[in-house]
C-alpha cells in the first residue's frame, strides 16, 4: 500500500452525508484531518461502494492510518445487514448459551467477533464500536436490553472479553462501550438526557465492574449519562471529574478515549460547545455521526490536533491493525449458524 505523508490528525471522528463523498465533503477532511470517520447505514450501499468511498475519504484526510468505525454488534444494531452482510445475533444470544457452557458461549463470541473482522476489514472499516459492556438492570431503558451479554459484571466481562480479543485477533480495533455504564439509564441518550441517582458504592460493584476487567482494552466510548452520586452537573461525557477520577483512575482505562455522538439529544449546547466539552473533561477524541457538514466544521473548530498522551493512545490504537492472525473462517461461520438457530428455537418458544 502507498505510504501517505505523515500529516497530523485532529482529536475528532466524523460521519458523511451519503454514498458518495461530495467535493465540500473532501475540502473538509483535507482541510480538517479528523482522526477517524463513522459509517451509518446512509453511507452502505454495496462492496465496492464502500471501499471506493472509504478509499476515497482517505485520501482527502491524506492518512492511511485514519479509524475507519462501524457499529457492527449484531442483533438490533449492525449497519450491515443481509444481502450485503450476515445475519447476526445480538449480544443477549451469547448469554443464553452462557448459562449452560460459559467457555463454549465465550469461545462462540470470540470466533464471529473474528468473523465479523474479516468480513469488515475486506471493506476498508478497520474499528467496530463493540463490545458493549453496560450491565442493565431491572427497570432500566430498553436502549440496551438484548445488546447486554449479561445481567452480572463477571459474565458481561468474560463475554466482552471474548468478543474484543476475537476482533483484536482479526486486526480490528474494538471500542468497549458505554464507559463508565450505560445499563441503568432510564432514557435513551439518543432522545434525552438520563440521570442515575445510584450510589458511589454499588455503581463500583457493578456498572464500573466490567470495564475495569477490560481496562486494558485500547478504545473506549464514553456514555452521555449523569451519574448523580458523582457529578450532578454534567453526564460523563462531560464530566473532567467523572472522565479522571472514574475511567481513568478507579476503572484504570489508558486507551483512546473517545465521547459518544455530539448531536445526541442527551447533550445541551451548540456543536461547538459539546465538542470543547467532552476534550476539556479529558476524552482524547470528539465523535460527531450525523454527516451534516455545517456541525463538522463547528466540531472541527473546537478540537485540537491529536498530541501529547492523545497521540500516544490513538498511536497504540492502530497499531492494533497489523496484528491478524489466521483463522478457520467455516468452523466460525459454523458456529455463528448454531448461535443464530438456538436464539431463534429460544425466541419462538417464549
Amino acid at each position: 500500500m502507498h505510504v501517505m505523508t505523515q500529516r497530523p490528525l485532529r482529536a475528532l471522528i466524523t460521519g458523511l452525508a451519503g454514498h458518495v463523498l461530495q467535493p465540500e465533503e473532501a475540502a473538509f477532511l483535507c482541510r480538517s484531518g479528523p482522526c477517524g470517520l463513522i459509517l451509518f447505514a446512509r453511507n452502505i450501499a454495496s462492496a465496492e461502494q464502500i471501499r471506493r468511498l472509504v478509499d476515497d475519504a482517505r485520501q482527502a484526510i491524506g492518512r492511511d492510518d485514519v479509524l475507519v468505525l462501524i457499529d457492527q454488534e449484531g442483533g438490533r444494531v449492525q449497519r450491515l445487514r443481509p444481502p450485503l452482510g450476515r445475519a447476526l445475533p445480538p449480544a443477549q444470544a451469547y448469554a443464553q448459551l452462557y448459562a449452560n457452557d460459559a467457555d463454549a458461549a465465550c469461545r462462540m463470541a470470540g470466533t464471529q467477533a473474528r468473523l465479523i473482522a474479516a468480513d469488515l476489514l475486506a471493506l476498508g472499516i478497520n474499528t467496530d464500536c463493540a463490545p458493549v459492556l453496560d450491565v442493565p438492570v431491572s427497570g432500566a431503558h430498553h436502549i440496551i436490553g438484548d445488546r447486554a451479554y449479561g445481567r452480572t459484571p463477571a459474565q458481561v466481562a468474560a463475554l466482552g472479553r471474548a468478543v474484543a480479543e476475537g476482533f483484536l485477533s482479526g486486526g480490528m480495533l474494538p471500542v468497549i462501550k458505554h464507559i463508565p455504564g450505560h445499563g441503568r439509564a432510564t432514557a435513551d441518550s439518543h432522545l434525552d438526557l438520563p440521570i442515575v441517582a445510584t450510589s458511589h458504592a454499588e455503581l463500583s460493584a457493578t456498572d464500573f465492574a466490567a470495564f475495569k476487567a477490560l481496562a486494558d482494552m485500547p478504545a473506549a466510548m464514553t456514555a452521555h449519562v449523569v451519574f448523580a452520586a458523582l457529578d450532578p452537573a454534567h453526564p460523563a461525557s462531560t464530566s473532567e471529574l467523572v472522565t479522571r477520577e472514574i475511567i481513568r483512575g478507579e476503572i484504570g482505562f489508558d486507551g483512546l478515549l473517545m465521547s459518544d455522538d455530539l448531536s445526541m439529544k442527551a447533550l445541551d449546547g451548540s456543536i461547538s460547545d459539546r465538542a470543547k466539552a467532552v476534550i476539556s473533561a479529558g476524552s482524547d477524541v470528539a465523535l460527531h455521526c450525523n454527516g451534516v457538514l455545517s456541525e463538522m466544521l463547528e466540531a472541527a473548530d473546537q478540537v485540537p490536533l491529536l498530541d501529547g498522551k492523545a497521540l500516544e493512545r490513538f498511536d497504540r490504537a492502530v497499531a492494533v491493525f497489523a496484528n491478524r492472525q489466521p483463522f478457520d473462517m467455516a468452523a466460525a461461520e459454523n458456529n455463528l449458524a448454531q448461535v443464530l438457530a438456538n436464539h431463534a428455537a429460544s425466541t419462538e418458544s417464549v
